[in-house]
């Protein structure tokens, strides 16, 4: 075969590699795309005043938000960001708005990008849920009637290890809330392949490294056991005893990584997907919120 020959066969093999490449590529986003649940409730339904919201966030994109004043209008009030978690959405968290509103908080409902109402984008992860949570504190802090320096963030599960990343990085941040947090994203992946009887060698290394160099980020770096280390406000760690998904371990794992981190730990019955039972502890949650609050105001 001449060279010319060999140039073409050289061509075409590594277009076929590099369409199987493709391939395998768009399987693994596809298999780990979130599914988009609609709403099927909003705050009115509690009997909650409440704006619809478009918050501008990266890559153009804009998120679907609920706002939920604070019962006094005169004043400036605490306020928290919720998160949902990975296939979630604003409404499946909206248990906690009633006690929120009731304790004086303003409330801010969030759906991230590629879930509930918010717009699409080339794909979610841990980070661009942090990204959303960072914009939408952005947007809180500009919010007449709510006092900037008393935002707290609260998340569940994926949104968790997004608040706890999204507070090591901004230091305006006045608690956080996470509720059944992961401690290592690789791990909670691990188990993902388990389930899905996936090899780890050579399958699973190759989907892990994959998903690094597609969202930008280390493993290492945003994993909460990282993050936890590096937030300087109050933190409280929710999880549910019964959770299989994130087992109750990996709390204290992340609890024992806190380093000089003030952090709180509360457990609470039920599981990672259905963790009612904190609506029937609002009053230890509201009252850490209430004292990380308090200690993040000037002269308080």
């Amino acid at each position: 075969m001449g060279a010319p020959g060999l140039i073409a066969a050289f061509t075409a093999g590594a277009a076929t590699l590099a369409g199987g490449r493709a391939l395998v590529h768009w399987g693994i986003r596809k298999g780990l795309a979130a599914p988009r649940l609609p709403h099927h409730t909003d705050p009115g339904v509690l009997g909650l005043g409440f704006e619809t919201l478009r918050i501008a966030t990266e890559n153009g994109k804009t998120l679907h938000a609920w706002f939920i004043p604070a019962p006094n209008a005169a004043a400036l009030s605490p306020a928290v960001i919720v998160m949902h978690g990975w296939g979630g959405n604003a409404a499946l968290m909206l248990g906690l708005a009633r006690p929120l509103h009731e304790a004086g908080y303003a409330a801010l409902f969030v759906d991230a990008r590629c879930h509930g109402a918010s717009d699409d984008d080339a794909f979610a992860s841990l980070p661009r849920f942090a990204e959303d949570v960072e914009h939408a504190f952005g947007w809180l802090s500009g919010r007449a009637g709510v006092d900037p320096q008393r935002i707290a963030l609260l998340g569940h599960s994926v949104g968790a290890g997004a608040v706890l990343f999204a507070a090591s990085r901004t230091p305006r941040v006045a608690a956080v809330v996470s509720v059944a947090a992961f401690s290592h994203p690789a791990a909670m992946m691990r188990r993902w392949l388990a389930a899905k009887r996936i090899p780890e060698k050579p399958v699973g290394r190759y989907i892990l490294g994959y998903v690094e160099k597609t969202i930008g980020h280390r493993f290492d770096d945003i994993a909460p056991l990282a993050t936890i280390s590096r937030i300087r406000r109050p933190v409280l760690l929710v999880h549910g005893e019964d959770d299989v998904v994130v087992p109750i371990a990996e709390a204290e794992q992340i609890f024992a990584a806190r380093g000089d981190t003030p952090v709180e730990r509360m457990t609470v019955s039920g599981d990672h997907e259905s963790f009612a039972d904190l609506e029937h502890h609002m009053g230890l949650l509201v009252d850490f919120l209430n004292r990380a609050l308090a200690a993040g105001r000037p002269g308080l």
